[in-house]
């Protein structure tokens, strides 16, 4: 059950959804995939897909359409995608494939033709199973560049898919435009096809259990939360590290770096979850809530604040993985002479009540030492020194990859000395706990999504109120070019001003 109220948020009316989530489940659905033979569906949503077919979490007459280009039937598309299915993640077993693949579909058209989507309409009515109150549930799936999206949510209006006789759902990928004004135009042409409670954009960081289970940390253990402020936090630092390239993506890159790929979405969203109030219930709209009252708190930098308080790097060449690669400028599909930022580091700091003075450090970027996902929440020292030296301070670390876990340091006494402080970690593990391996990211998401659960996707207020923050930052970077890229070896921890940023505040970097 949906309840609607209204309005909610400046800047425009967003019609907000508390959904009972006891009340959801998996119906009968039809996914329309555009661009579905392509890489995102390839290596995410097919995979993902038949994972959650295998694990029995799909209801019986579901489908699943790809709509798009090149030319190819049904069965061509079906061995297409057991292939992709063998290369990116696991050669399904025979009996499995053939019942799943029973369920696919292709119906070729470019996106502008318009008996394409006279042949959809067709479509949806042969292959789509009514759920119990006899709707129709269409999932569509935007797995296509993101200027394609206004043309394609056009034509659906158009021929009446959004609404309607439909229980229709939208799935847009990241980035939700490349800044504030495009971000909103966006949103525009979203809405006026769907409502909000229809729309899903979709963040797959958020769906990783140990950034889920900050909430839980938090508002589930009271003496967590009575020093979650700044009374007793000296700072925190969020570090998304990879070691890998662009890969194949230097087109992709050119045009976004990465503050839009990374800092805009996936950093803000978890420095949203640490700082956010408690929200008055776990529903999508009360989370979203505080998370956005957040990202209008971030104090927004201008001018000389975001060149003492930001770094930008571009990584050169290097080793990485045993073996010696490549700088960014020498990657397929990126100009020679590239300013394109490879690596990020801010201070930010958030004016509310519970945070103003506490520093806020984030940390990225491509071709660093290793790959890790961490934040650190850094609590302040004693003031006396009880043992002699001052006791090192504790530290809480949330690791979301490659390892999944929470760990906390405390120091103890060393065995048989008289005042030696012993640091330690206590460490909870989810696969050591729980014996259970971690379901990949889109499986959740797309499972959510089948389901209606809007609980770990974005909101417009918050897509917008996130670009406000980093929109001075791209446009300062992009208005002073860099004289010195590439700046780091591939294989490093980024450019040594990084290290500078943090140091000259008397802190240093806690994830090495």
């Amino acid at each position: 059950m949906i309840k609607i109220s209204e309005p909610v948020i400046e800047r425009g009316l967003l019609r907000k959804c508390t959904v009972d989530l006891k009340e959801l489940k998996v119906e009968p659905f039809t996914m329309i995939i555009f661009g579905g033979a392509g890489d995102l569906s390839k290596r995410k949503l097919m995979p993902g897909l038949y994972h959650l077919f295998d694990a029995g979490d799909l209801a019986a007459g579901f489908s699943v359409l790809s709509f798009g280009l090149p030319q190819k039937d049904d069965n061509a598309y079906r061995r297409e995608m057991l292939g992709a299915l063998s290369q990116f993640d696991a050669a399904p077993g025979e009996d499995k494939w053939e019942e799943f693949s029973r369920n696919l579909y292709y119906l070729p058209s470019r996106f502008d033709d318009e008996a394409g989507y006279e042949e959809l309409c067709r479509k949806i009515d042969k292959i789509s199973v009514p759920d119990q109150s006899y709707r129709t549930n269409i999932i569509f799936y935007m797995a296509v560049p993101p200027d394609m999206v206004p043309l394609i949510v056009g034509k659906l209006k158009k021929f009446n898919l959004c609404k309607g006789p439909f229980n229709a759902r939208i799935v847009v990928e990241k980035p939700f435009g490349v800044d504030s004004r495009s971000a909103r135009e966006l949103n525009r042409t979203l809405v006026d096809a769907f409502d909000e409670c229809q729309i899903f954009r979709i963040d797959h960081y958020l769906s990783k259990e140990p950034v889920q289970n900050i909430l839980f940390f938090r508002f589930a253990n009271f003496v967590f939360e009575q020093i979650w402020n700044r009374n007793y936090v000296d700072h925190v630092q969020i570090t998304v590290a990879e070691d890998i390239g662009i890969e194949h993506r230097g087109g992709f890159y050119e045009r976004t770096g990465v503050v839009r790929d990374i800092v805009q979405n996936h950093m803000l969203q978890i420095l949203g979850l640490i700082a956010m109030e408690p929200p008055v219930g776990f529903s999508a709209d009360y989370v979203r809530d505080e998370k956005t009252k957040v990202f209008n708190s971030v104090r927004i930098m201008e001018g000389a604040d975001i060149d003492r308080h930001t770094v930008r790097g571009q990584y050169g060449a290097g080793a990485a993985g045993g073996g010696p690669v490549v700088g960014y400028r020498q990657e397929r599909d990126v100009a020679p002479l590239s300013l394109q930022p490879t690596f990020f580091a801010a201070k930010f700091h958030i004016d509310n009540m519970r945070w103003a003075g506490v520093p806020f450090f984030l940390r990225t970027g491509k071709r660093l030492a290793k790959r890790i996902t961490e934040i650190c929440i850094q609590f302040k020292q004693l003031p006396l020194r009880l043992f002699g030296t001052p006791c090192d301070p504790n530290i809480l670390v949330f690791t979301i990859q490659p390892d999944e876990k929470i760990s906390l340091k405390f120091g103890v006494k060393y065995p048989y000395s008289i005042d030696e402080i012993y640091p330690v970690n206590m460490v909870f593990g989810y696969r050591d706990t729980f014996q259970v391996k971690a379901r990949p990211d889109y499986e959740r998401l797309l499972l959510d999504c089948i389901k209606g659960d809007l609980s770990l996707f974005v909101r417009q207020d918050s897509v917008e109120a996130m670009w406000q923050i980093v929109d001075p930052i791209n446009a300062r970077w992009e208005s002073t070019p860099p004289k010195d890229f590439p700046n780091y070896r591939a294989g490093s921890w980024g450019p040594r001003q990084a290290q500078t940023l943090i140091e000259e505040t008397g802190r240093s970097w806690l994830t090495v």
